[in-house]
């Protein structure tokens, strides 16, 4: 046993002490795999900072552990010293739920579907929705400030907390976790921890901000011409219904093409894949009417030429339907095998020329299918490339690099970003760098090493040793 594992022990109950299973050493892609020099599950704030206040001791590196599902490096390492896991999977509790306010506080083990069942059974949501729902826990969607699908109407997981829980690298608690909407006492620590990926404290629980169960809901396919016919009916949504809008995704033909080729199985509404079709998904109170709404919207649309076919969901399991394909492409491309894959924003009226230009870029390195998917309506997209049929991904790994540097160059011509809701990891550390503000990264530098001054917290995430 090494001294750190006899100290452990002795800080520790037994509860607390995991082996290092390959789950904590491995990521969902498969590119990268971890190190740890031991892997720890704290069962309450006071045990994670006896264990940060140990490392900061000792100088271990410390990386804070969510649900895993992060696809930028930023849960595993691989390089010494091997670092200690920290995992928060015991930590899962609703300490509070205020029904009146609509709130609750949550520590940040928690896997989000466990939290969705929590605010519906009071009949509230907390609408961060994505496809690893399932095994994703709070920590971690709070420390890349995740998006997901309902991004246009709620906002990012920033927009939805209300207060913070953390420990600092030196084992300093703080305690930010009250529900007031208006607070304004100085530097919001909220803000600056989320989105911070593990780099400048662990958060350990979060006061979250829900909202009404909506009364009526509704989903409608719809087949558009183009990315510029789909921003187009976007704005009419907007201007027709408002609000009510909870989600806008644009989905390519090569996404329905892989889920007839590979699966997950899938229903898919239209006989012939379109080239592209937007998910429109409505939430509306008492009194509504999605379907009416979505009907008056194709009607509208038809005639504009904006759309040229579409299915309005007839029942909330049909609604179902069309979120299942739109989550599980995804999956399909994972068993497909990218080549690279691009977690990107750019402003949305943008969006039309990036797709226009983006193939040109790419098809100057190699011919390549390209996957484009995602959320229109606030500007994220999801571009994916695969090698054409009879290649695989391990054909082109060479060429990994130039396909991401033209992407992201187009990026940045276009004033967005080239990471959108997964964070920077360590696998766009050199994008950082290179396509960065520098006074924001001398701010950002300047903030680490206040915060965590030995460098302990998920050394080589986000900023460079």
């Amino acid at each position: 046993m090494t001294e750190l594992s006899e100290r452990l022990s002795a800080l520790l109950p037994a509860a607390a002490l995991r082996e290092p299973a390959p789950a904590y050493l491995e990521e969902p892609r498969g590119r990268w795999h971890g190190r740890a020099a031991a892997v720890v599950a704290p069962g309450s704030t006071g045990e994670v900072a006896d264990l940060l206040r140990l490392c900061s001791e000792t100088g271990t590196p410390v990386i804070p552990y969510g649900g895993g599902t992060g696809l930028v490096g930023g849960q595993l390492t691989e390089t010494d010293p091997a670092p200690l896991i920290l995992s928060l999977e015991r930590m899962k509790a609703v300490r509070a739920f205020d029904t009146e306010a609509g709130t609750m506080t949550v520590e940040a083990g928690a896997i989000l579907s466990d939290i969705h069942a929590a605010a519906e059974a009071e009949d509230w949501i907390f609408p961060l929705t994505l496809a690893s729902q399932g095994s994703a826990r709070l920590g971690g969607l709070l420390a890349t400030n995740a998006g997901g699908v309902n991004v246009i109407r709620y906002g990012n997981a920033r927009d939805l907390v209300l207060g913070i829980e953390a420990v600092l690298a030196d084992g300093t608690v703080v305690n930010a976790l009250s529900p007031l909407r208006k607070n304004n006492t100085g530097y919001d620590i909220r803000h600056l921890l989320i989105g911070s990926e593990g780099t400048l404290g662990v958060i350990t629980a979060a006061s979250l901000r829900l909202f009404p169960k909506p009364a009526a809901t509704g989903a409608a396919m719809m087949v558009v011409p183009s990315p510029e016919a789909a921003l187009a009916l976007l704005r009419m949504a907007q201007t027709r219904i408002g609000a009510a809008i909870s989600a806008f995704e644009l989905m390519s033909r090569e996404g329905f093409d892989f889920l007839a080729e590979v699966g997950p199985e899938t229903r898919q509404p239209f006989a012939d894949h379109p080239d592209w079709a937007v998910l429109i998904d409505l939430g509306m109170g008492a009194g509504g009417d999605p379907a009416g709404a979505l009907e008056d919207l194709f009607a509208e649309a038809f005639e504009a030429g904006l759309v040229s076919d579409g299915v309005i969901a007839q029942s909330e399991a049909q609604r179902a339907e069309f979120w299942a394909l739109r989550e599980n492409i995804p999956a399909a491309n994972r068993r497909i095998g990218a080549v690279s894959s691009h977690d990107i924003s750019v402003p949305v009226a943008a969006i039309p020329r990036f797709i226009a230009e983006a193939p040109g870029r790419i098809g100057a390195i190699a011919e390549f299918r390209l996957n484009c998917f995602g959320h229109m309506g606030d500007g994220n997209l999801h571009y994916n490339v695969f090698p054409m049929p009879g290649k695989s991904r391990a054909d082109h790994e060479n060429q990994r690099d130039a396909i991401k540097r033209a992407v992201h160059d187009l990026v940045m011509e276009l004033g967005g970003s080239v990471s959108a809701e997964h964070g920077v990891g360590r696998l766009k550390v050199d994008d950082l760098e290179r396509y960065g503000d520098p006074g924001k990264l001398m701010a950002m530098r300047a903030i680490k090493a206040a915060l965590d001054p030995k460098g302990i917290l998920n050394p080589g995430a986000v900023l460079r040793g």
